[in-house]
């Protein structure tokens, strides 16, 4: 049979043991807690962030091909106020795309790399596309057109060139900037990464 000194040291073991889980624990419940927090608080951005991004399903037919354009590295700022809106109580255009950013993955040093995104006009009256640039000379996009009627897309082919700068061992996201005249969304961004290899 245990004596009480037996007893209490057992008793003061087994309290020991439970404040030593206790102590693993609690990190555990808070980092699964900043988790938690952290995901709620990139949906809650992503989610109230004003996006032309749609789901977009095409055939061949619906591409147009008139007035092409090659966007290319430029410094000069955005310039909105030069867009020829549409008259507001009439039929207005609407700006939409099926994805504005894809990752390329690790690419080699002096690779280069394309991708084809798609803008749509899901409104009442022709998209205009004023001005295309992209964020850096490594950086081209080629349209299929610039003006795109109701129902229609263009298709953007935006090409990366790993070689144009040393950016060997680093991680680059490149972009696009398109000004149109869709009233509720004249600018919209189309982006890409890649993770460039040292050789």
């Amino acid at each position: 049979m245990a004596t009480r000194k037996q007893l209490s040291y057992l008793a003061t073991r087994e309290r020991s043991r439970k404040r030593r889980k206790q102590k693993r624990i609690l990190p555990a419940i808070v980092l699964v807690a900043v988790g938690v927090g952290l995901i709620a608080s990139a949906w809650y951005l992503l989610a109230g962030r004003s996006s032309a991004q749609t789901r977009i399903e095409i055939s061949s037919e619906e591409v147009v091909y008139n007035q092409p354009l090659t966007a290319i590295h430029e410094m000069e700022p955005p310039s909105l106020a030069s867009i020829s809106f549409l008259p507001k109580d009439g039929p207005q255009p609407k700006v939409s795309i099926a994805e504005d950013f894809y990752n390329f993955g690790s690419i080699g040093a002096t690779d280069i790399v394309t991708y084809d995104f798609v803008i749509a006009n899901t409104g009442d009256a022709p998209l205009t596309i004023n001005r295309a640039y992209t964020t850096c000379g490594c950086t081209t996009a080629d349209f299929t057109a610039t003006v795109i009627p109701p129902g229609k897309v263009s298709m953007v082919t935006m090409r990366l060139d790993a070689g144009f700068h040393d950016v060997r061992g680093q991680t680059v996201r490149r972009g696009i900037i398109i000004e149109n005249n869709d009233p509720q969304t004249p600018q919209i961004e189309i982006w890409v990464q890649a993770s460039v290899r040292r050789q």
